[in-house]
């Protein structure tokens, strides 16, 4: 087996902003279900951040700086920064649910366990950001 198989940089730069682009999805997503869904996010917050009460307006703001965030990282803007911030944002609402993860066969825990691949493609992103060149502002 040869172990210096160099992987050509445009396979590599395309695997990259795949990546970007299906975590970008994701995010998306939760971003929009801060504005969709404010109720659904108040509940997220209590019963994963203890934190209870959270009005629509403050969904809406958490949305919309998270918006900005999601957007920044599709577009490579600042990545060594942003694709920090998410890392951490994610890392923190996987650990937050470890929860789940003791009982993967209670009602809808199974889901939880696409956090993990989620965090290591964020991981890798942020690992090989200086690579990541396709359809980004950081070349």
């Amino acid at each position: 087996m040869n172990n210096n198989v160099a992987v050509p940089r445009e396979k590599l730069e395309w695997s990259l902003f795949g990546l970007r682009l299906g975590v970008f999805i994701v995010l998306v997503m939760w971003t929009l279900d801060k504005f969709f869904n404010p109720e659904h996010v108040a509940v997220i917050f209590k019963a994963f951040y203890s934190i209870s009460g959270l009005s629509s307006g403050i969904s809406y703001l958490l949305g919309g700086l998270q918006l900005i965030l999601v957007l920044s990282f599709l577009i490579g803007f600042q990545k060594r920064w942003v694709t920090l911030i998410i890392l951490v944002m994610h890392f923190a609402s996987t650990f937050v649910s470890f929860g789940r993860y003791m009982d993967p066969w209670g009602p809808s825990n199974l889901l939880f366990f696409a956090a993990w691949p989620m965090l290591a493609a964020i991981f890798m992103l942020y690992f090989f950001r200086e690579f990541d060149k396709k359809l980004s502002l950081e070349n």
